[in-house]
């Protein structure tokens, strides 16, 4: 199960941070993260009051804080970095964040077998090279790599915390719950701040965009609730190891996404790279 909850997390955020970008193409990037966030307080809101989940607090609660004040600190990084790109060095490196819940799982007595540590190796790998990284061309900047490699932190820091936010399927409910409401309010304040500095909260359309991508944006903003979701439960079944490494193959699901529905053309270490992410995959399910 937990290979079936992981490649569930997977497939979850590839889907999300693939509707994800092209709502920024037409919406400011802080307002979508918002936007989505508020959608899901309220799915969230309701599940914890039909459940009843709200019994279940407990100081576990701030595993779920935390996550929710890391998440848009490490978005905005990373939006940042592929502001000053190239997106090429970007993408691969804040795929990088996969370390921290592979060190979590390792301080935690975490031995993965032979043929799970190859798996591991070769998925880590692919999953930089699908982001199609680019080996030549001018040198990048200081900035973005310091910002990558902050949000790549940052994304690994979210996913040991909210494995640790709950032990029970309702109180992963109240947890995530949690989560999203922290999230909206540092994006919310992150969001004052950019349109006090004369940043835009909307498109220059109007607020026509945001109702008419609603439904787009839910789905952002749930997909990335259930995938965080599927990846606690996941951590919490198994080797945090094997959680971490399925659950990050998602820049995987991204191209391949951005490859069959806008028929972009993947570059050849790109499809390189997702082959070599699929054979991990299937070591470390056959470990």
């Amino acid at each position: 199960m937990t290979a079936v909850f992981a490649l569930a997390t997977a497939l979850l955020w590839g889907f999300a941070d693939f509707g994800g970008g092209l709502l920024t193409r037409r919406i400011p990037a802080l307002t979508v993260v918002v936007v989505s966030q508020c959608i899901a307080v309220v799915v969230l809101g309701t599940v914890v009051v039909a459940t009843s989940a709200w019994t279940e607090a407990g100081p576990g609660l701030w595993y779920a804080v935390a996550a929710g004040v890391v998440g848009p600190a490490a978005m905005l990084a990373f939006y940042k970095a592929l502001a000053l790109g190239p997106m090429g060095v970007v993408s691969p490196l804040g795929s990088l964040g996969v370390v921290v819940p592979v060190t979590v799982g390792l301080v935690l007595g975490d031995r993965p077998g032979l043929f799970q540590v190859g798996g591991i190796l070769a998925a880590v790998v692919g999953i930089v090279l699908a982001g199609g990284p680019e080996l030549r061309g001018a040198p990048v900047q200081r900035q973005a790599v310091l910002l990558t490699l902050f949000a790549a932190f940052g994304f690994g820091a979210v996913m040991a915390l909210i494995a640790e936010a709950s032990t029970t399927v309702t109180g992963l409910f109240l947890a995530l719950f949690v989560q999203r409401v922290t999230n909206v309010a540092v994006g919310g304040g992150a969001l004052y701040i950019s349109v006090r500095r004369g940043g835009r909260a909307l498109p220059e359309e109007g607020f026509g965009v945001i109702r008419g991508a609603l439904p787009a944006l839910a789905f952002v903003g749930l997909a990335d609730v259930a995938a965080n979701g599927t990846y606690a439960l996941a951590a919490q079944r198994g080797p945090v190891i094997v959680a971490a490494v399925l659950a990050s193959l998602y820049p995987v699901v991204t191209a391949l996404a951005a490859f069959g529905l806008l028929r972009e053309r993947l570059r050849v270490i790109q499809a390189a790279g997702a082959g070599l992410a699929l054979v991990g995959t299937v070591l470390i399910a056959g470990g």
